[in-house]
């Protein structure tokens, strides 16, 4: 019996040995092969940089406009473009079959489209772009904004996770205030006239709101960090994506769900924050966890719609 737990020890023994050294090696040949890659794709960024920066002579006000404000409304109405032609017309029905309310915005009411356009440019030209004139002169004294010189791509990670973390404290708490019942009578009301929200809706809401809950939570981030402009117009283009699909009403395929600020349209007082992690915290994402919509809330990976294949319970069914 000795001899047979010696002989079991030997082989385990061997087993992670070997298991450690095949894993060492596959890791510091993954490093290297990313190592390669991040050196060469920063090469061609860098070349790609110099190019817009020598097209505006350095000029550092045109420079920060069309990073901060120019790049992120073209990904910003690109992406709703797209969204809003399935919303009015039904098509293209591999967008449609994804949508999370079955049977609301099927087609959008047009009136209530074209409002949701008007204010959302309003707070566009009128409330975010004035904001980026102070944010300009703050990152102009930080003094690396303008740098001839990009981050390096592992020092862009290390920002957009503190952006995040930024942007999730500051959303939570303002837009939970929000949600008292003097402020949402006067201000919050507005963005939740969608029930069933849909991309545009992202940053339709009262002007007080969309400074408060909307622009500074993500501007913070880059001001704290003196962030380079590159970095700053990439964080504003992905925070106005995300947002745009986390209120188009499609679960799509591949990319992150939506149905947990779905769920906030839908009941109000639930799944305040972006992540969810403060709502974890201080529970306010209870309801949301006993729902199909939680067993929804995943990257979908196939082309089967998540209202399919979980469906919700039939009415009255226990």
């Amino acid at each position: 019996q000795e001899e047979k737990i010696r002989d079991a020890m030997k082989i385990t023994a061997y087993v992670l040995v070997v298991g450690l050294l095949i894993f060492t090696a596959l890791m510091n040949f993954v490093s290297w092969y990313v190592q390669e890659i991040w050196e060469t794709s920063g090469h061609f960024w860098q070349a790609k940089w110099l190019k817009v920066y020598n097209f505006f002579e350095g000029k550092e006000w045109a420079i920060f406009l069309f990073g901060a404000a120019l790049v992120p409304s073209l990904v910003f109405w690109s992406f709703n473009g797209i969204l809003m032609v399935a919303d009015v017309t039904g098509k293209p029905n591999f967008i449609t079959r994804y949508r999370i309310q079955l049977g609301k915005n099927d087609p959008v009411d047009t009136k209530k489209l074209q409002q949701a356009i008007y204010t959302a440019l309003c707070n566009q030209f009128l409330v975010s772009f004035p904001m980026l004139i102070p944010m300009f002169y703050i990152m102009k004294w930080r003094g690396n904004t303008f740098s001839v010189e990009l981050p390096t791509f592992r020092w862009f990670l290390v920002e957009l996770s503190i952006f995040t973390i930024i942007e999730e404290i500051l959303f939570y708490y303002s837009h939970r205030l929000a949600h008292l019942p003097l402020l949402y009578k006067h201000i919050h009301k507005k963005h939740h006239e969608w029930t069933a929200p849909i991309g545009v809706v992202s940053i339709y809401a009262h002007p007080v709101e969309h400074i408060l809950s909307n622009t500074l939570p993500v501007m913070t981030g880059p001001m704290v960090m003196g962030s380079h402009i590159a970095s700053i117009a990439v964080w504003f283009s992905l925070a106005l994506l995300t947002t745009s699909i986390s209120h188009c009403g499609y679960h799509l395929p591949l990319l992150p769900s939506p149905e947990f600020h779905d769920f906030h349209h839908l009941k109000f007082n639930q799944c305040y924050g972006a992540l969810g992690v403060l709502d974890y915290l201080h529970g306010t994402d209870t309801l949301f966890r006993q729902t199909k919509a939680y067993k929804r809330h995943r990257v979908l990976l196939s082309l089967t719609p998540l209202s399919e294949s979980i469906p919700e319970s039939p009415k009255g069914a226990e």
